[in-house]
């Protein structure tokens, strides 16, 4: 199946300084934004909704058991943000102060391990970073996505940017082609979504599994038949920019369900 991950430019409104953004011709207009839930049959959203049955939430309260952890550290995640993260994961990807790079919330886990518990990075995809992840977006469900482009995250934007609007593979398609253009058509008998990731990390049926917006990144560029970069590299991370500014105001869902 070729669906690829995302589309286009949202201005910001209200969600703090933002430079010069030019809207593409294409851009789907903010009353028009639809989360990929919508595209999804009642009964999957209902198990979306479900305290009990979602999936995803196994790797919830794997993570919140990590969060309070002291096994490896004697510093645990509790000890410095304890109940301080309700819509912190809806301002992700941002820039890092400290090594003025534009992070993901993995990539921010990970340094936090690194500067105030003096512990190794997690492995991307591995099942404790998933766990952490999942964690932290969930204090944040139902919280609008809130990413502002400033200028010094503005090359990383053009650069996320710049990679949805290129086709690539063998199939020479590019993320604004199905996203943009064809969303809510039918493709093999599925619907193609608008390509947000306000869902992620999330439960997918296709992997039987959770998994990351750039495991689902690395699918798309397979399904065009394009080589895919590495979980966690900058390109995937600046396309995930470009695709939280695009998806501003719609909610956080994670953990969601996905096709």
């Amino acid at each position: 199946m070729i669906r690829l991950a995302a589309c286009l430019l949202i201005l910001l409104t209200s969600c703090s300084p933002t430079a010069d953004v030019t809207l593409p011709d294409d851009a789907i207009a903010t009353k028009d934004l639809q989360s990929g839930s919508a595209f999804l049959t009642e009964e999957t959203r209902a198990l979306q909704e479900d305290d009990f049955e979602n999936p995803g939430l196994l790797w919830v309260e794997r993570g919140a058991d990590l969060f309070v952890d002291t096994s490896a550290s004697s510093k645990s995640c509790a000890d410095c943000h304890d109940e301080q993260l309700k819509g912190v994961a809806a301002s992700y990807p941002q820039l890092d102060e400290l090594s003025a790079e534009l992070v993901n919330l993995e990539k921010r886990i990970n340094l936090c391990r690194a500067r105030h518990q003096d512990l190794p990075e997690l492995t991307y995809e591995s099942d404790d970073l998933l766990a952490l992840t999942a964690y932290v977006a969930n204090q944040s469900h139902g919280a609008p996505i809130t990413v502002a482009v400033t200028e010094e995250t503005r090359a990383s934007y053009e650069a996320g940017e710049a990679y949805f609007y290129t086709p690539r593979g063998q199939f020479n398609l590019a993320c604004n082609q199905c996203h943009n253009e064809n969303w809510g058509k039918k493709l093999r008998g599925d619907t193609i979504s608008q390509g947000h990731g306000n869902g992620f990390p999330a439960y997918r049926y296709e992997w039987q599994s959770f998994g990351s917006l750039h495991r689902r990144l690395h699918d798309c560029d397979t399904g065009v038949r394009a080589e895919p970069f590495t979980l966690g590299s900058q390109t995937y991370i600046d396309l995930e920019y470009y695709l939280a500014v695009r998806a501003n105001g719609l909610p956080v869902e994670s953990p969601a369900i996905r096709r």
